[in-house]
């Protein structure tokens, strides 16, 4: 029998064995100390998995940002010690140490989970755990779990958490054995545990701060030390990241919306002098921000009168050719930007789909706090979109997708923008290839594509999307590929097969479409939805998730405007440059303009942000890009794109306060058009 079995039958003996104030802060702090290792251990498999990242930094840089790591953290586990240090109000409540271990080991097995699962996020989003967790679950979740399964190594990483559990509870369990009380020592009278208590409440407070500083506590902020910015991203923790986002996501968006920076009369000034041209009438300037009849200059039109968007799933325009890529990924696309004018710096308004689709097609930007506009309230007002303004035109038109209409309410938005025919996953008949999460392959909605193209009205114009899929995790590629598999690029070649595949099914179409009558009358405007991460990530903003290719074909085009521009433009700009070649007097509300029709000298600009609850937003004019990360300094670059693309810090630069106002106004006004549901062609209901 043992000392303690002895003990517990000796009247009077059990409070010799009362848990002491000592050994109970002795097994707090060594289970503190074990949390600590494991997210240090987290933070180096996230370094090891996504090494690509690393480049040319020096180790030094890495060890700050694991320095900065350490107090995010030690935040962390003030929160899982936080029931251990209420106890020591209670000898009933440190006599529970078998609880106390239960919910240790609970928690460092949830944050080890989201550590796990975090290895692939950082690598397909370059983001720590964010609101993209919680958009993601909003959607159909037999279609997430589908992607998640078929997407990454499921088995392997839920056997490796189950294991390294296993671990931890038993390391919790030793901590417990090693510092339980000695025989023969007495509990803590209760004055003393009131006096540890409020030491032990005043270290964690500090700890949970992060600072000794007055002001504000620990923030995410506090992590960008760096120049590099996988080394600030390392420095924070996924799980307060996402705790954050919770926050957020569980709230009134409305409440996380830009904030007004600058009076309302001043917003509009600036506002409407970046929109507004000398082709521009301004309407309803007292009901709307943006809102004018815009006259095509008659020498800018062309000899179309149907347009067909093709939205490309993450085409990524640092690895297309006609953009300076030599990886040979684009050569279909590469060859058709011989054929019309291709757009090299051009932008999506946001990193996902779902802001390439309402970006590209209602002209309307992607907002702090509305990043998932069509699956929002805001997202049933009316908007100034290729729908709304062909549709008055009595324009016929078709949608064809890969997939469900569902995901993102797709089919619910377009079909209030004023689209009548969709055709997705389920209208397919005999697919090549039908991926068991998102739908078919990207050979088959381009061969139906081209089929219904054919059978449109002649007599009427008709306008249509045709968007892609198939270059998207699981990627959805028949098992016989047409294509040449892409390797020598490491994680990111099943990427650029699949993109390479796009590619293919993109010139397999343009040879059915140049057969069919309405070729020469039409316009078409390819684009990519977003791009997707690089081993090289230029500023903050991560321009290469950014950066993709705008190509417009037409009969006249090259004749008329030449065969490059090196304006910029963003996905915003898509309707009004197709309305300006379409000719004829159109009233819109677009955030963009004519890309085709600025004046002399004009070089363009954009604003972007990117998905998920980054609140970092930026303004892109010419070759500068000014970026305000949120509770940060504003950081004014001179950027580069192509195969030599670099950045260069620009210091007490002239342009850089009017970039900043103009950034400013064009999100505080954009979005209270949004909140006021004045953002259409004509007055909304709030009119």
């Amino acid at each position: 029998m043992s000392s303690a079995d002895v003990l517990s039958h000796r009247p009077g003996a059990v409070r010799r064995l009362q848990p002491t104030l000592a050994s109970h802060l002795a097994f707090t702090l060594g289970s503190a100390a074990l949390l600590m290792v494991m997210y240090s251990l987290l933070r180096l498999a996230l370094l090891l998995y996504n090494h690509e990242q690393i480049g040319t930094t020096p180790a030094s840089v890495f060890a700050e940002a694991f320095f900065n790591g350490l107090r995010f953290d030690l935040r962390l586990v003030v929160y899982a010690c936080a029931p251990l240090l209420l106890s020591v109000l209670s000898v009933h409540a440190m006599r529970a140490r078998r609880l106390h271990v239960i919910w240790l080991t609970l928690f460092a097995s949830l944050t080890l989970f989201l550590g796990v699962s975090e290895l692939d996020f950082y690598r397909e989003f370059h983001q720590r755990l964010n609101s993209l967790v919680f958009q993601y679950l909003e959607e159909d979740l037999n279609t997430v779990l589908s992607m998640i399964w078929y997407g990454f190594p499921v088995v392997r990483y839920l056997i490796a958490w189950a294991l390294a559990t296993l671990v931890l509870a038993w390391l919790f369990i030793r901590i417990e054995r090693s510092t339980r009380p000695r025989d023969g020592q007495l509990a803590s009278a209760w004055y003393w545990r009131v006096v540890v208590f409020i030491l032990c409440l005043l270290v964690a407070v500090i700890a949970a701060r992060g600072t000794l500083k007055q002001g504000p506590p620990l923030r995410w902020g506090d992590a960008y030390t760096t120049d590099s910015m996988f080394a600030n991203h390392l420095g924070l923790n996924g799980t307060l990241t996402l705790v954050d986002a919770a926050k957020n996501s569980f709230s009134d968006h409305r409440d996380h919306a830009w904030k007004s920076t600058l009076p309302e009369d001043e917003a509009l000034k600036v506002v409407r002098g970046m929109l507004l041209g000398e082709h521009d009438t301004l309407v309803d300037a007292d009901k709307a921000a943006v809102r004018r009849i815009y006259q095509p200059p008659q020498a800018n039109t062309l000899p179309v009168r149907n347009v067909v968007v093709i939205l490309m799933e993450s085409f990524a325009g640092r690895w297309v050719g006609a953009l300076g890529s030599d990886a040979n990924i684009t050569p279909n696309f590469d060859r058709l930007s011989k054929e019309g004018l291709l757009f090299k710096r051009f932008f999506s308004n946001g990193t996902h789909t779902h802001q390439g689709m309402f970006a590209t097609m209602a002209c309307f930007p992607n907002l702090p706090s509305f990043e998932y506009l069509m699956r929002t309230p805001e997202g049933g007002h009316q908007f100034s979109g290729l729908p709304q303004l062909l549709s008055a035109r009595d324009y016929d038109d078709v949608y064809v997708y890969n997939g469900n209409f569902q995901w993102d309410n797709q089919s619910g938005f377009f079909s209030n923008q004023g689209m009548r025919r969709f055709i997705g996953r389920e209208d397919f008949v005999d697919p090549v290839y039908i991926d068991p999460t998102w739908g078919v392959s990207d050979q088959d909605m381009f061969d139906r594509g081209a089929q219904e193209l054919a059978k449109m009205d002649q007599q009427k114009p008709f306008y249509a999307l045709l968007q892609t899929l198939s270059n998207h995790t699981p990627y959805a590629l028949p098992k016989d590929l047409p294509v040449e598999p892409v390797t020598g690029h490491g994680s990111y070649n099943e990427h650029l097969t699949a993109m390479r595949y796009a590619d293919w099914a993109l010139g397999q179409f343009f040879e059915k479409a140049k057969q069919q009558p309405y070729y020469k009358n039409t316009l078409f405007v390819v684009l990519g939805d977003h791009g997707f991460v690089s081993s090289k990530q230029l500023t903050e903003m991560d321009l290469f998730r950014f950066n993709v290719p705008l190509l417009l074909i037409a009969p006249g085009i090259q004749d008329q405007f030449g065969t490059s521009r090196e304006t910029v433009g963003t996905q915003v700009d898509v309707v009004p440059t197709i309305m300006g070649r379409l000719g004829g007097d159109v009233q819109h509300q677009c955030w963009g303009r004519d890309l085709l029709s600025l004046p002399e000298g004009d070089q363009g600009t954009g604003v972007i942000k990117p998905s998920g609850s980054d609140q970092t937003v930026a303004i892109i004019d010419g070759g500068k890009i000014l970026i305000q990360p949120k509770e940060l300094p504003a950081r004014l670059y001179e950027y580069r794109l192509g195969a030599d693309a670099e950045v260069k810090v620009l210091q007490d630069d002239p342009d850089e306060a009017a970039m900043h106002k103009r950034l400013e106004a064009f999100l505080q006004s954009a979005t209270q058009s949004l909140l006021n549901n004045r953002s259409g062609a004509v007055s909304g209901k709030a009119d």
